[in-house]
C-alpha cells in the first residue's frame, strides 16, 4: 500500500499518490456492495473532498481506513434517503377535506366575487394592491419599483381597498 511518510496529505504530491492508488478501490468496493444505482462514483469523490478538508488531522496511513469509512457512511445514508423518498412517493394524498359543502360554495362564490371586483380596479391600483398583499412588498418597495412617491402607492392601495370593500359584501 502506502509507504509510511513524514509529511502531510495536505501536500498536493502525497494526496493525489493516494487518490490514484485509492479511488478505484474505494470505488469499486462501493459499486459491489452497493450497486450503482447510487452514485458510487460521486461518493467516493466526497470521501476524498472529506479527506482533503480533514487532511492535517488524518496520516497517510490512516487514509486508506478513513476514505473506505466514510464512502461507506455516505452509500449508508444515500440509501436511507432513498428509502425515505420512496415512502413519499408513496404515500397518497388526501383526496378529502374537512370543510363542509357550505363552505366550499361560499369560498367558491367569494373568491369570483373578489376576482370581479380586482378586475374592475385601474391597473395602477390592481399593481400596488397586489405588490403590497400578495407579494408582500412594503410601501416603499413599490414606491422605487413604480418610480412613483410613497404617498402615491399609499393613496393606490387605499383606494383599492375602498372599492374592493364596495363590489364585495361582507368585508
Amino acid at each position: 500500500m502506502l509507504k509510511t511518510l513524514n509529511t502531510h496529505i495536505c501536500e498536493e504530491h502525497v494526496f493525489s499518490k493516494i487518490f490514484n492508488t485509492l479511488s478505484n478501490d474505494v470505488y469499486n468496493f462501493l459499486r459491489y456492495k452497493y450497486g450503482d444505482g447510487l452514485n458510487p462514483r460521486d461518493k467516493v469523490q466526497e470521501a476524498f473532498i472529506k479527506l482533503w478538508d480533514n487532511c492535517k488531522n488524518i496520516s497517510p496511513e490512516k487514509a486508506k481506513s478513513f476514505l473506505f469509512t466514510t464512502a461507506n457512511n455516505m452509500m449508508l445514508n444515500e440509501y436511507k434517503h432513498q428509502k425515505v423518498v420512496l415512502k413519499h412517493q408513496q404515500a397518497k394524498p388526501k383526496d378529502y377535506t374537512n370543510e363542509s359543502p357550505e363552505f366550499l360554495l361560499e369560498e367558491s362564490e367569494y373568491m369570483q366575487k373578489y376576482e370581479n371586483a380586482l378586475a374592475k380596479l385601474t391597473e395602477a391600483q390592481r399593481v400596488a394592491f397586489l405588490l403590497n398583499r400578495v407579494e408582500g412588498k412594503k410601501h416603499k418597495e413599490i414606491a422605487e419599483m413604480l418610480g412613483i412617491s410613497r404617498k402615491g402607492v399609499e393613496k393606490r392601495i387605499y383606494g383599492a381597498l375602498e372599492k374592493l370593500r364596495k363590489d364585495i359584501e361582507g368585508i
